[in-house]
């Protein structure tokens, strides 16, 4: 699988939530048509019997002809249906990006304090768990050198039983230093998503400001009539593109802030199976984990997700747990993440 992301294609209409208010109306219309079609077809031939009506109805007929055939005319009906149907739909869902944005700027507050205990949390089983590992080390080589003096005594028995004792020690260790790693994966993905996260949120507020007020002046400025000449001469209406942008931005950090909310409930349902007190733990916490390491791409992480498991698994790079969390600066992580979406 490629470990590159790939850009969000814009939704088409039928994808988006007004697509579906389209799609039941059009039906309606269509079941609707047919029916009143079928009602009214004697009184048609009725009708078609007298010249003057049959000009009309041949030459609404040519209307609709010249509205399917003719691509400006197509695509000014089509623009007009879309509108209509978008408005419907706001009446009863939250379909304004800029509103969906501020929904998920909340979201992510929360969760980024949710996931700042969470890393607490974390911290404080791993420095446990050291300790524990240590101490079996020191245990281990401490049975090991009684094991030593009771053959040297002669006595077998207290060998036999100091030298079983550090095997089965040596045997949890081994089995404690893997969960430590899994956990030590664990707590660079949380801290990396959490640096992210917090880049994304001050990104989002920035361009909400931004974006809010550019918003409301093309509304301002915008009218049904402008936007049917500017389909009709060819050119892109100008709020239709922005509305492009906004919501390819919003299906962007909707992506990344389901993906943050899904790993933080992983790695809470991972540490709730962690019984540290008794040294046992779950399987399936564990094959969670695993199974997300072996997943695609991360969109919350990007290209940093294969660094970030390599690093858990280098032995020379150890994790130091008292490093202070750093959030680069605009310049150094090349300006806003979301400006790209709005470049002519």
């Amino acid at each position: 699988m490629s470990t590159e992301l790939q850009p969000i294609k814009p939704k088409n209409f039928w994808e988006r939530p007004e697509g579906v208010t389209g799609g039941l109306f059009m039906a309606a219309l269509l079941l609707g048509g047919g029916f009143l079609l079928y009602q009214a077809l004697p009184t048609l031939i009725i009708l078609a019997e007298n010249t003057l009506y049959l000009a009309g109805m041949l030459a609404a007929l040519a209307a609709i002809v010249y509205i399917v055939l003719d691509p400006k005319m197509r695509n000014l009906v089509w623009y007009v249906y879309k509108s209509i149907m978008r408005w419907v739909t706001g009446i009863f869902v939250q379909i304004d990006p800029i509103g969906i944005l501020k929904s998920y700027i909340d979201s992510l507050k929360d969760n980024l304090s949710s996931m700042n205990t969470q890393i607490s949390s974390l911290k404080g089983q791993m420095y446990k768990l050291g300790e524990m590992i240590k101490q079996n080390q020191k245990d281990i080589q401490n049975n090991l050198g009684l094991a030593n003096r009771a053959k040297e005594t002669g006595k077998e028995a207290i060998m036999v039983l100091k030298a079983r004792k550090a095997g089965r020690l040596k045997d949890s260790n081994m089995k404690l230093e893997d969960l430590y790693k899994r956990m030590e994966v664990l707590y660079r993905v949380l801290v990396k998503m959490y640096e992210n996260s917090e880049i994304m949120l001050e990104d989002i507020q920035d361009q909400v400001v931004v974006k809010e007020q550019e918003y409301k002046a093309i509304k301002a400025s915008h009218s049904a009539i402008r936007s049917a000449m500017n389909i009709l001469s060819g050119n892109s209406d100008k709020k239709y593109m922005y509305d492009m942008a906004l919501e390819a931005m919003a299906e962007d950090v909707g992506q990344k802030v389901g993906e943050m909310e899904r790993f933080m409930d992983m790695s809470k349902n991972f540490m709730d199976s962690i019984d540290l007190q008794n040294g046992v733990f779950e399987e399936e916490g564990l094959q969670m984990l695993d199974q997300w390491e072996k997943e695609g791409v991360s969109f919350l992480l990007g290209g940093d997700k294969n660094k970030i498991i390599a690093k858990a698994n280098n032995t020379s790079d150890v994790l130091d747990l008292n490093a202070p969390q750093a959030m680069p600066s605009k310049a150094d992580r090349g300006g806003n993440q979301y400006d790209s979406f709005f470049s002519e």
